[in-house]
């Protein structure tokens, strides 16, 4: 029978975290002078309680995961801090309903600019730090998981990105602790450097501190209802687009530039794709604006570009609405959320290393019948693809086909139109966010929406950030046989 004990004491040590989170925002308040800081002190306390309970409730001794537990313990440590996270919401100012207040913190955790919250001018201090620091956590869990959760599961394929190599051949314990600092000190200070440079480009200290952590960690929440197109400054538009940028790159290429093998950034095929997809993206963009729009070079220039990495990023900021535009640039905004940035990195979608596969495969496959008999071998990054892992990327893209097809009908047969379904569905299984048309475009908002649709997105956002099968495996019957 499965044991649940170490599962539970893992969800007891994050919730103890996350408890230890909420006391910044209180902090926040209280020295605002806000009454809304002692919300943050009950939930804090409240989530504390029950951190601690299942900690010292559950202790086993266990020392290493099973597989089976891996996966429950990947799918409970999303799931369960949804919850607590949702505390704020319910309870201090905005006083959302439960649905919304779980649907603002699925949103946070999962990185996704979906938000239900308006007026953000006038909310408290505390809560809009609040907002920043769950897509901050969340930006952290999620490069955790697909640095050693995901490769280690086999799941779509992200055993090609396998890290025993990385740090040597020392134990594996110190390994993974050397490595989990050294991830770690890479997030803290792009952080920091993007935080550092809005304000220098002219954000005040608070807005660069919160728009920091959305731009790293791919979240997109702002502490203003227009987004960064509040702050119409040709600087801060610049440090955003370049921070979305590095953020939908692989993490571990940045921990190998900084142990000198800076040559790593251009031998690493599936970077080399994602900066000319973003480029040609941006150029198509720039085009239609200056074209469709009658743009102005450099305006069009700098909202394409924009606009482009947030979509391909997962990121969501705006500086304009495209709530109303057709054609070309609704298609080029799909495609790059869907597709996403690269594997190891903070971002949603299918991701660029997927694509090579396929690709790769495909291409076998074509030579294969010029020439029968002929030994042709897929590569990426000058090694060979298992064949396993072409088989769990192509059963990874087909499910992720099928996720949207049955979000999108869901959505459509709630009521909402043809667009609003089809983008809502992109929006969430990508963690993009924002849709297309006046409901879920940039200019609208979430709130309008029924319970269900909401009940429905914030499962497809848990289930993009997931990667899907953590959460599918659940529901075979084997697995909870022992």
């Amino acid at each position: 029978m499965l044991d649940f004990r170490p599962v539970l004491q893992i969800v007891g040590w994050l919730l103890v975290g996350l408890a230890a989170a909420m006391l910044i925002p209180a902090a926040v308040d209280l020295a605002a002078g806000s009454p809304e800081w002692a919300v943050f002190a009950l939930s804090a306390g409240l989530t504390l309680f029950v951190g601690l309970a299942l900690e010292a409730g559950m202790r086993s001794g266990w020392r290493r995961l099973s597989v089976r537990q891996t996966y429950l313990a990947t799918a409970l440590c999303w799931v369960v801090p949804c919850a607590f996270a949702a505390l704020p919401f319910a309870f201090g100012k905005p006083q959302l309903a439960v649905t919304d207040a779980l649907f603002e913190a699925i949103c946070g955790l999962t990185t996704t600019n979906a938000s239900v919250l308006a007026g953000l001018d006038h909310l408290p201090p505390g809560l809009l730090l609040w907002r920043g620091l769950l897509q901050w956590l969340g930006g952290a869990g999620t490069l955790a998981m697909a640095v050693a959760v995901l490769p280690a599961l086999r799941v779509g394929g992200m055993q090609m990105f396998r890290i025993e190599m990385l740090m040597g051949g020392d134990k594996a314990a110190p390994r993974a602790t050397r490595l989990a600092t050294t991830l770690g000190s890479i997030y803290a200070g792009l952080t920091l450097a993007v935080g550092l440079l809005l304000w220098l480009a002219g954000m005040p200290g608070f807005d660069a501190l919160v728009h920091a952590m959305a731009t790293v960690s791919t979240g997109g929440f702002s502490t203003w209802d227009s987004s960064i197109g509040h702050f119409d400054n040709v600087r801060i538009d610049l440090v955003v687009t370049l921070g979305m940028v590095a953020s939908g790159m692989p993490f571990l290429v940045f921990a190998q530039a900084a142990q000198g093998n800076v040559r790593a950034l251009w031998r690493d095929a599936q970077l080399r794709w994602y900066f000319a997809i973003l480029a040609a993206a941006t150029v198509a963009m720039t085009l239609w604006l200056i074209f469709g729009l009658h743009y102005e070079f450099r305006t069009a220039l700098r909202h394409g570009a924009f606009t482009v990495a947030s979509a391909m990023t997962g990121t969501g900021f705006s500086t304009i609405d495209y709530s109303y535009w057709n054609g070309l640039p609704t298609a080029l905004l799909l495609f790059t959320a869907l597709l996403g940035g690269c594997a190891g990195s903070t971002t949603g979608g299918i991701k660029i290393f997927r694509l090579q596969l396929l690709l790769a495969g495909a291409m076998v496959q074509m030579r294969r019948l010029l020439r029968p008999h002929a030994v042709v071998i897929a590569r990426f990054n000058r090694r060979q693809i298992p064949k396993e892992a072409l088989e769990a990327v192509m059963g990874f893209v087909f499910v992720y086909a099928l996720a949207f097809a049955a979000l999108a009908m869901g959505l459509g047969l709630l009521g909402l139109d043809f667009v609003t379904s089809v983008s809502g569905a992109v929006g969430a299984l990508t963690n993009f966010g924002p849709g297309l048309g006046p409901v879920i475009g940039p200019a609208g908002s979430f709130a309008v929406l029924s319970d269900p649709a909401k009940w429905l997105l914030g499962a497809g956002m848990l289930f993009g950030r997931l990667e899907m099968f953590p959460l599918l495996v659940l529901f075979i019957p084997g697995f909870w046989k022992q």
